[in-house]
């Protein structure tokens, strides 16, 4: 019978593993069961914060719009109240573009969500 020699799947699954593990610190970057471990862990806090990050922005897209509200004399809550009064539908994202970019486009829309709210 002609010799096999085993484990060529293995060492490729362990060698994978190991390349995601580069920059770890200690022996987390070179021992195959604390890399194990620590992309457990890794992977764990990727996945969660890849949701948090929307919510992230759209706090900071709400400050944003404060902002550029209280400079126009309307608080934030009364603002959106006024957009869903006056129907105008534009998502937070854009409204905090508007206010950095185009403030006068910005307070225009103030101006309609302030009338609504009257």
């Amino acid at each position: 019978m002609p010799r096999v020699k085993r484990g060529t799947i293995a060492n490729k699954r362990r060698k994978n593993l190991l390349k995601h593990a580069k920059g770890f610190m200690w022996t987390r970057k070179s021992h195959y069961r604390q890399a194990k471990e620590a992309l457990l862990h890794a992977w764990t806090h990727q996945f969660n914060d890849r949701k948090k990050k929307k919510g992230n922005f759209r706090r900071l897209w709400q400050v944003q719009i404060g902002a550029a509200t209280r400079e126009a004399g309307l608080p934030y809550n009364q603002f959106i109240n006024g957009l869903k009064k006056s129907n105008i539908e534009i998502d937070r994202k854009m409204l905090s573009e508007l206010a950095q970019q185009n403030p006068d486009i910005f307070n225009k829309i103030a101006e309609m969500a302030k009338t609504a709210t009257k």
